[in-house]
């Protein structure tokens, strides 16, 4: 076996080993009651959120442990998202809508929404979560539950990714085979290191001290991946951070189609390499190594005898697959679609060609009707 072959079954082996070990650790939301329970604020930011702000507030009003405010900014959407709320806040005296102000200089839209829901929010617990994101009504108690008895002063949840489209369903679960495959969960709780640090904006649950000692979402104004900045000035406060996993409790259909899954992704994936262009075509083509190549090694070799014997191939395509299928386990997903992994990554590599031509032609990403410059995952 060539070096290169070694180097690629040295690295999937690790990522096997990884996925197995956070197959058996990583905490699962469950129906679970905290010993006390602590005055919540609900935290919601708004943009053209209109076809499904209804559902998700009514989510939030139906829980078995009511949170004390659920406030929702809305981030001046074009569409009569203000309106819905507003008739929802005069049936339910815990919802509150709040109108957002100007979008300031040097200011991430979504940072910008949440530093003014924090601002008014009045609770010992902050919880972040975004417009589109279900909660069932035992989804809050099990929070809770969890930041106890980890315990952790900032808790991230994975809502369960709904897919429904082909597209989808090959696209968005990489966002979790990138954390279960790369990153132990333990190591994320116990660790000092900044660098284990991994959060998702779709839930982040703070108690409020921790909150306010890592300077809020004001002290990561220009990031564009924000939750994960936060998540890392979290480790360097020395505060614990805690993940767990949705488990259908908290649940999300974050994209509808490849034009939104090429897009949403795009907009955060050059910033999840640090902005560098060089950085993201390397780890392109090391993806386009470990998941697509051995694919072509063994049908050639299988064809035609060449390039070497059978088992090569096999052993990297095999360890491929595994690695892919623990991450499916681990999230609930069906375990036969770890044989589409390699279609997968020729997907994750057009929307990595989408992201370096936003950079190259515009100089980032636009979103929601805003353009996001990108200097090395910050802000221009």
């Amino acid at each position: 076996m060539s070096w290169l072959a070694m180097l690629a079954a040295g690295i999937l082996a690790t990522m096997v080993l990884v996925a197995a070990l956070n197959a058996v650790t990583f905490p699962r939301l469950a129906a679970a009651s905290p010993q006390r329970r602590p005055k919540v604020s609900i935290l919601i930011p708004a943009r053209d959120e209109a076809a499904r702000i209804c559902a998700t507030l009514e989510g939030h009003v139906r829980t078995s442990c009511p949170a004390h405010e659920i406030l929702v900014l809305d981030d001046h959407s074009t569409d009569d998202t203000a309106q819905q709320v507003a008739a929802l806040a005069a049936q339910h005296l815990s919802i509150r809508l709040i109108l957002g102000e100007p979008l300031p200089p040097g200011w991430g839209g979504k940072t910008w929404a949440c530093d003014q829901l924090a601002r008014q929010a009045c609770g010992e617990v902050l919880v972040f979560t975004d417009a589109d994101v279900e909660w069932l009504p035992e989804a809050l108690p099990g929070v809770l539950a969890l930041l106890e008895n980890l315990p952790v002063d900032l808790l991230t949840v994975w809502p369960t990714q709904r897919t429904e489209t082909w597209s989808e369903r090959l696209v968005v679960p990489l966002m979790m085979f990138s954390i279960c495959a790369y990153l132990p969960e333990i190591a994320v709780r116990k660790a000092r290191f900044a660098s284990l640090a991994a959060a998702n904006g779709q839930c982040l649950v703070f108690r409020r001290g921790a909150y306010e000692q890592v300077g809020g979402h004001a002290a990561v104004r220009g990031e564009i991946i924000e939750d994960v900045a936060l998540a890392r000035r979290a480790k360097r406060q020395g505060l614990r951070l805690g993940m767990a996993l949705g488990n259908g409790q908290i649940a999300c259909r974050m994209y509808r189609g490849w034009r939104e899954v090429l897009r949403g992704y795009a907009k955060n994936i050059l910033a999840g390499h640090g902005g560098r262009p060089a950085l993201l075509v390397v780890s392109t083509v090391m993806h386009l190594g470990l998941f697509v190549a051995p694919w072509i090694w063994l049908a050639v070799s299988a064809a035609s005898g060449a390039w070497g014997p059978l088992w090569q191939p096999a052993l990297l395509a095999g360890l491929g697959v595994a690695a892919r299928a623990l991450t499916a386990a681990v999230t609930g997903e069906p375990r036969s679609r770890a044989l589409l992994m390699p279609l997968a990554v020729l997907l994750m590599t057009a929307i990595a060609g989408q992201a370096l031509w936003w950079q190259l032609r515009y100089g980032g990403p636009e979103w929601k009707g805003r353009r996001i410059r990108n200097t090395r995952g910050r802000l221009q």
